[in-house]
């Protein structure tokens, strides 16, 4: 504790002895007597052992005090300038510690609440498979449609964690969107297939973007296409330089759910009404193109169908 002290005060201790010294000098050039110095420093010296013992109890006190701290009501015997604005600054921590940690509690039981509808939703898959192999009856094509379906939802989970743990890694190039969406279609060509659905491409793209995760946007727009779609429909993707629409002839969206499409955990009337959703695939499909400087816009009517289109954000 005493080394503490002189660590914390040491330099008004220095400048006393530089001050003497400079004192002891001046007796000296004007020939004074050195009695007189000499009693001149003993009151000194007497009055500095007083302030010493003062000053470093209240230093003891003050150092126990924040030893033992456990709440800031602690630090009210703290009252100088100096000290206020340390009980300031410490208040101010205390508050956004207190904030982060709801925050992050939060997150905590949002990601529980995900993890358990994520869950939910690998169970039809699985089950459908499982089901397969103990019944003998592995359909190639319903296998593989399963597969895709365990697929894209892995794909929506590891997007999300990434995200929300701020690791994602974008590298921006120019493509051809066109060639996103024909390698997109090939990738569901057996969900097409099951449902009977036909599929129209007109168009191209270009555009510097990263292919990857413009690549998984699409992706969740064209599988929820396929998903609300009615056996023997259609979809019509189209391309230019404004951007891309994709039309499908499904159930539609109803008109109270559209603005609230693109938030966290919703699924809305057709999710719970078909029990095909996870309220994360558009949510995660915003997070990405807004990382990408795209904008997604959606109308739909229902028992009509949807359109989704995805465009540059307007430059001022």
């Amino acid at each position: 504790m005493i080394g503490a002290y002189f660590k914390e005060y040491g330099r008004w201790y220095l400048l006393y002895v530089c001050m003497s010294a400079l004192y002891f000098l001046s007796f000296f050039l004007f020939h004074l007597p050195a009695a007189y110095f000499l009693t001149s420093l003993s009151f000194n010296l007497s009055l500095l052992l007083g302030a010493t013992i003062w000053f470093y109890l209240d230093f003891r006190r003050k150092m126990r005090l924040l030893q033992d701290i456990i709440s800031l009501e602690e630090l009210e015997g703290l009252n100088s300038p100096s000290e206020l604005a340390f009980r300031s600054v410490l208040e101010e921590i205390q508050i956004n510690e207190a904030e982060r940690l709801l925050d992050l509690k939060s997150q905590n039981q949002d990601l529980q609440d995900l993890v358990k509808m994520w869950s939910h939703q690998m169970k039809v898959p699985l089950s459908a498979l499982s089901l397969m192999a103990q019944t003998d009856q592995l359909e190639r094509q319903e296998v593989r449609q399963q597969l895709l379906r365990v697929e894209n939802y892995l794909d929506t989970l590891l997007t999300y964690l990434k995200f929300s743990d701020k690791k994602d890694d974008f590298r921006f190039e120019f493509c051809s969107v066109r060639e996103i969406v024909s390698d997109l279609v090939k990738k569901y060509r057996i969900s097409f297939l099951t449902k009977g659905l036909s599929v129209n491409l007109t168009g191209d793209w270009q555009l510097k973007s990263d292919k990857k995760w413009l690549s998984f946007a699409i992706s969740q727009v064209l599988d929820n296409a396929i998903k609300y779609s009615r056996e023997g429909g259609s979809i019509h993707i189209q391309l230019d330089e404004k951007g891309l629409t994709i039309s499908d002839t499904g159930i539609g969206i109803l008109p109270e759910d559209l603005p609230r499409l693109f938030e966290e955990g919703f699924t809305g009337y057709n999710g719970h009404e078909h029990k095909k959703a996870t309220g994360l695939g558009l949510y995660m499909t915003k997070q990405v193109l807004d990382k990408l400087d795209l904008v997604i816009s959606v109308d739909s009517e229902v028992e009509q169908g949807t359109q989704v289109s995805i465009y540059k954000q307007k430059r001022d």
